[in-house]
Parts: structure tokens; C-alpha cells; sequence
């Protein structure tokens, strides 16, 4: 693949970098393991073999891949269904639990076999569960009363025929996670929370039974998994998680954008419905650029690269708190660079999907920060290409409740990213 090499220029900006058709799109449908739960800004299946592909023309030997990042588990399912090893962490618990889903090897008859227990014991199972009053407060603003009992009892059922973790029960907790939105007052299609009081959710039972059958064709569509080695994924801190027993081959990760929605606010419904907290602002800590930081700009400032250095300062003219906020993301992303080095082995590869942003009306340029990053913390060298997202071309605004718009709109997206190989 003909990608450019960046080298040691790291304080030239990528803008100019090519454009290979092949980091673009897929010709074939994406497996439908990928959409048994939404998630935002989800990592394209394809760009996963893609990615294993590059390392293998690189002369890798790819036996085992990670993701630092590991969202809903795209990357971990692409790698068991190619045979491969998978290492990979998320902060989120919400995203731990589908990336356990989508990784493991679940048997589609005993499934199906569990889904009709599940549903002969919603019915007369309690319609209420166990929440601390935060927790309930909240939750009471998404969900008419009779919705919140509904789904008590589908949850109490799948907890009594399942009462032991297992890859089983995480995925029927993913299943009814799934169909939260959809059954509660959050506003159709919209990405941000956005209360619309005057929506008619669907029915319960109806709308779960539907899922699980679609779940169920997405593990037949799967196939047999048993003959790739285990996934392992960890909840915890990208920064901190303690690092997989051997290094890697390949990392293939895409980094939370500094403007990035907070996914604890996106996913608060399945967060305190499944009891992963009382509070979902507390899943924001740690999180990476996360204004939890106690960073001193001032003081700080001598942590930061050239990169990161300059957009700084050009921030710092229009907004104090903005330029700090995006210094609290460089410092994270510097550090994440180091943590990558130390994950991949000596001959490896780090593949990092990532775009360029605007933050109060500055360019912030995360792909030639990373890249910089990347270098600085010991790769050899970096190697870059640039992919157009047709969807975001085409729509290149999003409302104030995350929809897609042509209509022009203080938040902006870009309509390309940049594919970053740093050699190890």
C-alpha cells in the first residue's frame, strides 16, 4: 500500500498527505454482529483487516492485536473472526460489556433456547429493581412509568435465568441495554441526551423479543469462533490499565476526539439501569482530556510538544478555558503514545485512526500532534494516509442534538481523517 512516510517531519502538518481509495470504503455489507448495539462514532469494521493487511505487506507476523480503545469491540470481533489474538481496554463499562459480546463464542441455538425462558418469566417477574435514589431520580426523567416496569421485569428475568456472569448473560445485559433509546422519551435519532416528552416508545416485551432475534442471526452469521484464542477485555483507564501479560503485533486504535461527545452522558441509561453506577457523571473521570484534570497551563505548558504548543497558544488568544481544556487532551495523548510503545513489540506496528478538529473557530490538528507524539515517544517512523468519511461529506454539520445536517451549523465535522502507521 502506498502510503506516505512522514518520518522525522513531524512539524509539518499531515494536510497534504495523499488520498488512497482503498482506506475509503468496503464493498462488502459490514457483518451484522457490528449492529446489535448503537454506538457513536463507531470504528468501521473494514479499516480492522485493512489494518492487519498493512502489517502484513510490512513483513508483521500478526498473531495477536490490540485496541487501547476498544469502544463496542469492532477491532475484537474483526480479529477472532480472522483467527487472530485480541488485548484491548475501554474506560466505559457500557462498551466493555458489547465488546465482550461481539468477541465471544456464543452458541446461537442455546441462545435462542434462553430467550424463551427469558420471556416466558418477564411477564410475572418484579417490576422493579434495586436503584440508589440518584439513580432512579434520573433514570425517572427518560422512562413513562409503565416503560421503567417493563423493562424491571425483562431485566429480573434475564438476572434469574442467568444468575451468574457469564459470556451468556453479558449478552443478554448487552440485548436489553440495546433497546433503552428506543423504549425510553430519548429524543429519535438523536445523539446527545435530548428529553422529548412527546414520543410513544414501543412496547417492551415486542421490542425485545425483535432484538434478540436479530442478536441470535448475528451469532449464526458469526460462525464458530472457538478456534481463535480468547479476547481479553479490560475495564479500565487507557492510561493506567495494567498492560497485556505479552506485547502485541498490532495496535489498531482510534483516539476520542478533544471535542469528542462525553460517552458517560451518551450512554447514562444503560449505565445506571444495569447498576455500573448511581451517578453517570462519575464515568467521566479519567477519561482522556478530561476537564477532571487539575492542569496548570502555566506550569504545564513545558509537558507539551511543538504541535501541541502552537494550538495552545493560538487558543489561549481566544479562550483561557478552551486552551486549557485541549492541553488537558495533548498531555493525555503524549502519554498514550508512550503507552503504545510499551504495548507493541520491537518489529510491530501502532495503527491510530484519527481526525483534525475546530475548537472555538482554531484548527486543532490531532493527527499531526499524535504523529509527533508518536515519534518522540520511540516509533521509528510513521507512516500516513489520508480517508475520506462520505457519510460526513455529504452532511458536513451536526444539530445542537447530534443529528447529521447540510444545514450550516456551529459544529462543524470534518469530511476526512488520517490513518497513521508508526513502525516500531
Amino acid at each position: 500500500m502506498d502510503i506516505t512516510d512522514v518520518g522525522q517531519l513531524w512539524d509539518m502538518p499531515l494536510l497534504n498527505a495523499p488520498a488512497h481509495a482503498e482506506w475509503d470504503t468496503h464493498a462488502s455489507k459490514e457483518p451484522r454482529m457490528h449492529r446489535i448495539h448503537p454506538y457513536p462514532a463507531k470504528f468501521p469494521a473494514f479499516l480492522a483487516e485493512r489494518g492487519i493487511g498493512y502489517a502484513r505487506s510490512a513483513g508483521v507476523r500478526v498473531k495477536t492485536v490490540g485496541d487501547i480503545f476498544c469502544g463496542c469491540g469492532t477491532v475484537a470481533h474483526e480479529a477472532r473472526r480472522l483467527g487472530l489474538g485480541f488485548w484491548g481496554c475501554d474506560i466505559n463499562p457500557v462498551a466493555t460489556l458489547i465488546a465482550r459480546t461481539k468477541s465471544a463464542d456464543l452458541c446461537p441455538i442455546e441462545f435462542r433456547s434462553i430467550l424463551a425462558r427469558v420471556m416466558r418469566r418477564a411477564p410475572k417477574a418484579k417490576g422493579d429493581i434495586q436503584l440508589a435514589p440518584s439513580a432512579r431520580e434520573r433514570l425517572s426523567r427518560w422512562f413513562r412509568p409503565e416503560q421503567f416496569a417493563d423493562l424491571a421485569k425483562v431485566l429480573n428475568a434475564i438476572r434469574q435465568v442467568l444468575p451468574e456472569p457469564s459470556p451468556l448473560q453479558d449478552a443478554y445485559l448487552c440485548t436489553f441495554s440495546a433497546i433503552l433509546k428506543p423504549c425510553s422519551q430519548w429524543q429519535q435519532r438523536a445523539i446527545k441526551p435530548t428529553l422529548d416528552v412527546g414520543k410513544h416508545p414501543p412496547e417492551v416485551f415486542a421490542t425485545f423479543m425483535k432484538h434478540a432475534l436479530s442478536v441470535a442471526q448475528a451469532i449464526e452469521e458469526s460462525g464458530d469462533l472457538s478456534r481463535s484464542p480468547t479476547a481479553v477485555i479490560e475495564l479500565g483507564n487507557a492510561l493506567s490499565v495494567g498492560l497485556p501479560k505479552r506485547q502485541i503485533d498490532l495496535l489498531v486504535s482510534s483516539p476520542p476526539y478533544v471535542t469528542s461527545y462525553e460517552y458517560a452522558d451518551l450512554h447514562q441509561l444503560s449505565s445506571l439501569f444495569l447498576g455500573y453506577t448511581d451517578d453517570h457523571r462519575q464515568l467521566r473521570d479519567g477519561s482522556i482530556g478530561s476537564t477532571q484534570h487539575d492542569f496548570r497551563l502555566a506550569k504545564g505548558i513545558r509537558d507539551l510538544n511543538r504541535t501541541a504548543t502552537r494550538t495552545v497558544f493560538s487558543l489561549y488568544e481566544q479562550d483561557k478555558r478552551a486552551a486549557q481544556s485541549v492541553a488537558n487532551y495533548f498531555i493525555d495523548m503524549q502519554a498514550i503514545a508512550g503507552r503504545a510503545r510499551r504495548i507493541v513489540r520491537p518489529g510491530g506496528i501502532a495503527m491510530f485512526v484519527i481526525g483534525n478538529t475546530k475548537y472555538r473557530g482554531v484548527d486543532v490538528d490531532n493527527a499531526s500532534h499524535l504523529t509527533e507524539s508518536l515519534l518522540l515517544a520511540g516509533f521509528k517512523t510513521v507512516r500516513a494516509t489520508k480517508r475520506s468519511i462520505s457519510n460526513k461529506a455529504a452532511t458536513p454539520y451536526r444539530t445542537a442534538t447530534g443529528k447529521f445536517s447540510r444545514t450550516q451549523t456551529s459544529n462543524h465535522i470534518y469530511s476526512h481523517e488520517y490513518v497513521l502507521m508508526a513502525h516500531r
